[in-house]
């Protein structure tokens, strides 16, 4: 006698496994990048950057805004 449709074994797949977390200095790293990032855009435009000749440069500007950007994509990747 055939099976009901009821009783019958639905496939499951295996449970998904969980990402393993963040090392510890991972969140360290993270917070240099950016206030790093940060207080070298403020440093630029105080002119106390060295290399600067007293004057703000494009370069530490564009080198905090990296420093901040690449700190918030770490931050997304953060367990």
């Amino acid at each position: 006698m055939p099976r009901s449709k009821s009783k019958r074994r639905r496939y499951q797949p295996p449970p998904k496994k969980k990402p393993k977390p963040s090392p510890k200095w991972y969140g360290g790293l993270v917070l240099l990048l950016l206030f790093g990032g940060a207080g070298i855009i403020v440093l630029n435009y105080l002119g106390i950057m060295p290399f600067s000749g007293g004057h703000a440069r494009n370069m530490f500007l564009f080198i905090g805004l990296g420093s901040i950007a690449t700190g918030f994509l770490g931050a997304t990747q953060w367990r």
